[in-house]
This record gives structure tokens, C-alpha cells and sequence, in this order.
């Protein structure tokens, strides 16, 4: 599965405990890391959300709801997963005292104040986790020796390699990319029906049945009946083409702009996640600048500066790399857009490759038919840096606690300790 999304290997060599996360919610803790803006007197209330057992999009529904308002009045900074315990802030556009009134199983608000502006997607720097992987493979004293051999190593290398998540693309389905592609490519025809048909194994069998009937017989009308209610975005795209066979634009215009942006950003992390691991393969450093690499330099806050770009050179080399060494600037890969530069040097070499490989131009992401969809690409850190990163054995496993930048996915940094698939590390993604 992972190497349908472009992670092809490890970073450690060492040997994994196995195990299983999220046995309990509890096992999975994950607060935000978040400068808030000058709070004062403004028609916004912001508050610090503790909740058990919620993913993030439901439990604005809930909230709403249970507020009497829209869920567009609502704002966060990040998705958090559902089998966990999480902290984060979030604003609403709502009487504080109203606020203060919720009453929601597994639901606290705290930390209620006033203010003028509202949350926006990523404004928050970073999460602390504390998570406990249980029913490992070895007995404690064996696993805690190989955790201190992989957790050595990670602090040695100063990180592990920020590869998207299987989350990205859809842990029992990573087709996410693959629509993505055909997106690119102008083939919506295949992009939609690589997303409402296209059965695969393991997933529901209602729900593969259905889908094995539109793929072999492509009756929307039927299949528009017999699909299940949960497929509730794949029920709103086969109704449109009930009424308009072949309009594939307006069937994925039915979707909400959130999910269909998904689609394009997952095909620029699965081209991210091949170039980091074609790197490694090639036995080249992520901690060290090479000549041709593009680096971020890093923000007050520790963060990639991602309007800010430092090209290596001979003359500049020692320099670059010390700052990447010493936290001060990342080596970075791009998430190719309109608007890409490649690298230079053997990065550049593997960026070009791979885009012969996939027959694609940067252009092909100006998208005329789905505009909104067109991307002029950005940069991103191939090194995920990890902060206070601890391991002891607790609670009947092996606890870790540690911080990471945004963007970058916890379970990345698991599979390095447990070696295992992520369908086995994460049974509730």
C-alpha cells in the first residue's frame, strides 16, 4: 500500500517492536502548538476545545448545530484524527456565554475569550503527541532496546523523512492521487469514475459490491440505488450523471471544494513522497545540503519560510549546510505547481525523471475546466525535524512523546519504531 503512494523505504535499518496505536483513545494524545492573534472585544469567540472520540469535521457539525449556527461560522487550524484525545483552538462567530453552555459527551470547552479575527486553516505552528503503542511484538525490555536503537538513530539524523501520510490519499482506499492525476491530465472521464467505481479489496463489501456493478455496467440509475448512503459524496456525483451522462465537470462541481482541492494536493504529495524516497534509495543525504538543492530557511518559529529560497552552490555549500545541521534552514523538494522551479544538481536530476516517468509537464496544472483546481506549487521540508522526542516503557507499552512541525504526519515517525504497513500501525485511520 505505501508504495502506491511513493514511500518505498525505510529510514532506519533497525528492527521494528510491531505493535498496535490507538487500542484506547487515550493511547493517542495530540494538542495543538499555536500563537493566538491579539484577542479583543470583536464579534468572535475563540476557545480551546478538548474532545475524546471526534473527528474534526463531525464535531463541527455537532457544534454548530448545537450552537445554532453555520458551520462556515466556525474556523480551525488543522484536522485532527477521530480515536484520539485532542486539544485544539478554534473561533466562532458566536455570543461567548452561549459558548460556554455546550453540552457535548467527550466535549469541553476552555479557555473562552473575545476576539476580532477568526482561525484559519494552518495557523498554528505545530502538535505535541504523546502516544503509547501496545501489544508489541516483543517483551518490554526487548522492545525498549530496540526503540533506543531507532530513537538514537532519528535524533542522530536530526528527523525522519516528511513523507505525506497514507491519510493523504485515503488509508482503506489511496485512490485520492490517482484521481488527482487524471485531474491533470484532463481525463475527467477516468477521474470520475476512478472515484465512485473502481472496487477494492478490503474495503465494505456493500460497498464494493456497488462499486463492482457501476465499474462492469456503468448504469447510474441502478447504481444510484444500490450504493449505500455512507458513500454519500459518490451517491451526490452518480445523481448528476443520472440527469448528464457525460458531465464529468459539473458531477465533481458537486462535490465540496475542500474534497475536490484534495484530490490535485494528493497527486503533489504522492510526486513528493517518490522524490524523497528515490533520494534515499540513491544513498543521498536529507541532513546535508547538496550542490543544486533548494533550501527554506527557517522562521522565528522554527518553520520553513516557504516565500524565502536559498539555492546551493559550490560557493555556498559549507554554509548551507551547516544551517541545515543546525536546524536553521531545510532542505527542501517541490510540490510541483505552473510555477515550479526544479532543483539543481541530483535533486533536480530526480525531479526531471520523474516527471518524464508520469509524462507530465508543470503546465498540465493549469486545469481550464476546474479552475479553482489549477496549482502553482509551493516547496516543502524533506527532513521533518522532531522536537522533545522521548520514548519509556508506561501503561503496559512503549510510550513516545514529541513535537512536530505542521504538515508533517505522526505515523510517518511511527512505522519507524513499529516497521509495520500502515493499515497495521493505524486501524482507525
Amino acid at each position: 500500500m505505501e508504495s502506491k503512494v511513493g514511500i518505498e523505504t525505510f529510514f532506519t535499518d533497525t528492527e521494528g517492536v510491531g505493535g498496535k496505536i490507538k487500542v484506547y483513545p487515550e493511547d493517542f494524545c495530540v494538542s495543538e502548538r499555536i500563537q493566538l492573534p491579539d484577542l479583543m472585544e470583536g464579534e468572535y469567540s475563540v476557545a480551546k476545545v478538548w474532545s475524546r472520540n471526534w473527528e474534526t469535521n463531525r464535531l463541527i457539525l455537532k457544534l454548530a448545530k448545537e450552537l445554532g449556527i453555520s458551520r462556515d461560522d466556525i474556523a480551525f487550524s488543522g484536522t485532527k484524527d477521530k480515536r484520539a484525545v485532542t486539544v485544539q483552538w478554534m473561533s466562532f462567530k458566536t455570543d461567548p456565554e452561549k459558548l460556554k453552555k455546550i453540552d457535548i459527551n467527550d466535549v469541553k470547552i476552555c479557555e473562552v475569550k473575545k476576539s476580532h479575527r477568526s482561525f484559519h486553516l494552518g495557523m498554528h505552528h505545530g502538535n505535541d503527541f504523546k502516544i503509547i503503542i501496545r501489544e508489541m511484538d516483543y517483551d518490554q525490555e526487548k522492545a525498549l532496546e530496540l526503540a533506543d536503537m531507532t530513537g538514537d538513530k532519528i535524533l542522530e539524523e536530526g528527523g525522519f523523512p516528511n513523507w505525506f501520510g497514507i491519510q493523504r490519499f485515503g488509508a482503506l482506499r489511496p485512490i485520492t492521487h490517482e484521481v488527482g492525476k487524471y485531474i491533470v491530465k484532463s481525463d475527467l472521464e477516468k477521474a470520475v469514475k476512478t472515484y465512485i467505481a473502481n472496487p477494492i479489496e478490503g474495503e465494505n463489501e456493500q460497498c464494493f459490491e456497488a462499486r463492482s456493478f457501476l465499474e462492469d455496467t456503468c448504469d447510474y440509475e441502478k447504481a444510484y440505488e444500490i450504493y449505500p448512503n455512507n458513500l454519500h459524496f459518490e451517491k451526490s456525483i452518480i445523481k448528476h450523471l443520472v440527469k448528464k451522462p457525460d458531465d464529468y465537470v459539473g458531477s465533481l462541481k458537486k462535490l465540496p471544494r475542500n474534497l475536490r482541492m484534495m484530490f490535485v494536493h494528493a497527486y503533489q504529495s504522492y510526486l513528493f513522497n517518490r522524490m524523497v524516497s528515490e533520494r534515499l534509495k540513491e544513498g543521498y543525504p536529507l541532513n546535508h545540503a547538496l550542490v543544486g538543492d533548494v533550501l527554506l530557511p527557517a522562521d522565528s518559529s522554527g518553520l520553513p519560510n516557504k516565500n524565502t529560497k536559498v539555492e546551493v552552490s559550490e560557493r555556498n555549500l559549507e554554509k548551507a549546510s551547516s544551517m541545515v545541521k543546525q536546524g536553521k534552514a531545510y532542505v527542501s523538494g517541490p510540490l510541483i505547481g505552473c510555477h515550479t522551479e526544479f532543483s539543481g544538481g541530483i535533486q533536480g536530476e530526480i525531479e526531471k525523471s520523474l516527471m518524464e516517468e508520469e509524462n507530465l509537464i508543470k503546465e498540465d496544472f493549469v486545469i481550464p475546466e476546474l479552475s479553482s483546481l489549477s496549482s502553482t506549487g509551493t516547496r516543502r521540508e524533506m527532513l521533518s525535524n522532531v522536537k522533545n522526542l522521548n520514548w519509556e516503557l508506561s501503561r503496559g507499552g512503549l510510550k513516545l512523546e514529541f513535537g512536530l512541525n505542521k504538515g508533517c504526519y505522526a505515523t510517518t515517525l511511527l512505522r519507524e519504531f513499529m516497521k509495520l504497513p500502515p493499515s497495521e500501525i493505524d486501524r482507525y485511520s
